[in-house]
């Protein structure tokens, strides 16, 4: 004979009823190992929490994709301050000033790479080489989209234009400020920043930010580094180059790295809203579903 549960009485006075045992209910567990702790729904049925809904971040990274709030102000900082402070040692003809030139004078004349090699490192930087290579991966990144998505992205397109275009906005303005002149070799004034050393560094950069946006995915971390070390080594290849035969100063391809630094950071968090969106619309319409019912089960999904 079933017995009815008696009221507890509390410290307060109230009165506490012992909590009444259903079949077929599920329970929420705390995270663990299977079975009592289990995150999922003991019935087998998909969660329809808030928490069932969210997706998680990539492999070994919080649950926000990168950058994390703060850090895109923080290489933005760090970029001004750097290029504050070539430009203000150039200015007041600082030591450092003259450290670069003697560096530049030694690369340019002393032993190193042979100059037909530094001379095709240089032409890395020209626009007529990284531009094509932007709007090929930009084109690879658009087909890859439209395969997976079924419609037409722009924004590898539109990315690459703005970015690109950027370039000569920030660099010719300061040639014009500074006019600085160029090494023994070189003619005419205007060297400070470098022009192919900011071509190259946003160029490639915003090609390898927009593969890792589209078809590179967070899984496959090899291929990303493999490409990260390449862009970082034609980056380095192509200011060594321009160094070498005389073209430009240390200090010219240093300002343009922070330059391209701080354009390519703000690529970067363009792209992260971007590829955001499409989870943010997943995850809306999910909490919008009603929860799925078994066959069989009555509209409350509890049994009494």
């Amino acid at each position: 004979m079933n017995q009815t549960p008696r009221p507890r009485e509390t410290a307060s006075g109230a009165v506490a009823w012992p909590p009444l045992s259903r079949t077929g209910r599920a329970f929420a567990h705390t995270p663990g190992a299977p079975g009592p702790g289990h995150p999922h729904r003991s019935d087998g049925r998909p969660p329809h929490t808030p928490r069932g809904a969210r997706f998680p971040g990539p492999p070994g990274r919080p649950g926000t994709s990168p950058p994390v709030p703060g850090r895109p102000a923080a290489v933005l900082s760090l970029c001004a301050v750097v290029f504050a402070l070539l430009t203000w040692q150039l200015v007041a003809r600082g030591p450092l000033r003259r450290l670069d030139e003697r560096l530049g004078v030694r690369l340019h004349d002393g032993a190193g790479l042979p100059h037909p090699l530094a001379e095709f490192f240089s032409d890395l930087g020209n626009t007529a080489v990284a531009v094509p290579v932007l709007a090929l991966c930009a084109a690879a990144v658009t087909w890859w989209v439209r395969r997976d998505a079924g419609h037409v992205a722009w924004w590898p397109a539109l990315t690459s234009l703005v970015a690109i275009l950027v370039v000569p906005a920030l660099v010719l303005p300061l040639k014009e400020i500074f006019d600085r002149p160029g090494q023994p070799s070189a003619e005419g004034l205007g060297y400070y920043p470098s022009g192919h050393t900011a071509t190259a560094t946003v160029a490639y950069g915003v090609a390898l930010l927009l593969l890792f946006a589209g078809p590179l995915t967070p899984h496959r971390r090899g291929v990303r580094r493999a490409l990260a070390a390449t862009w970082l080594l034609l980056v380095l290849c192509v200011s060594y180059g321009l160094v070498r035969q005389g073209y430009h100063w240390p200090l010219d391809v240093v300002a343009s790295w922070c330059l391209g630094g701080a354009v390519l950071q703000v690529v970067a968090v363009v792209l992260v809203r971007v590829r955001e969106r499409p989870r943010t619309r997943v995850r809306d319409d999910a909490a919008g579903q009603p929860p799925e019912r078994r066959a069989g089960e009555p509209e409350g999904g509890d049994v009494a």
